[in-house]
């Protein structure tokens, strides 16, 4: 049996190498998923040329292509957004928005693509707003036709108000990746249980 992978979707405005709270964060959640033997590729979309729109290839130099394989070539799918006035970020919308294709996409069975892979969150944000973006990333890929575990998710803010970041506090670090493991744990579970018992193409 091929062993499983993951994606990260780090959706920070800030390219690489600049630190990136999102992914600092994220790459707790990647480390339990790890210890569960799942393969994970991390990247930003920052460092992407992904055009506005809703199809599979804007043309051009449309990088979404390349990273629209990825996600099809992988079971896990982890989206990563920093909280921007108590929403996802820009680039986080994008990407959704470059994801509505698969909609209308359908595999060798006439499944949606989208079918048969897991969805996990991880939000940062030094305000707070996280659980309002966890709610809006899960809707978006519930409807795009991943399967969205309970608790498949992590996050860190300092609360109302602004101030420290994930990177330049150490409070709250216990609880954001204790909530990790436990989304790397419920993640793997439904991943391996779709593996053995996939969806169903839906007879007419």
């Amino acid at each position: 049996m091929a062993a499983m992978s993951a994606l990260v979707i780090n959706c920070t405005l800030k390219s690489s190498p600049e630190p990136s709270n999102t992914e600092a964060l994220a790459e707790k959640l990647t480390a339990a998923l790890e210890e569960q033997d799942i393969r994970c590729e991390m990247l930003r979309a920052a460092d992407f040329r992904i055009p506005p729109g809703v199809s599979t290839d804007q043309g051009g130099d449309d990088q979404w292509p390349e990273i629209r394989r990825k996600i099809l070539a992988s079971q896990i799918l982890i989206l990563a957004s920093p909280t921007w006035l108590a929403r996802p970020s820009s680039l986080a919308q994008r990407v959704l928005e470059r994801m509505d294709a698969m909609l209308a996409e359908t595999d060798d069975s006439g499944r949606p693509v989208a079918y048969n892979r897991v969805a996990g969150f991880v939000v940062t944000g030094n305000e707070d707003g996280a659980h309002h973006v966890i709610s809006e990333l899960a809707g978006a890929l519930i409807d795009i036709g991943f399967t969205v575990p309970g608790q498949c998710w992590t996050y860190w803010n300092r609360g109302p108000g602004p101030g420290d970041n994930y990177l330049s506090s150490d409070a709250g670090h216990d609880w954001s990746e204790r909530t990790a493991r436990l989304a790397a744990h419920n993640i793997a579970a439904v991943a391996r249980a779709l593996e053995q018992a996939p969806i169903p193409a839906a007879s007419d």
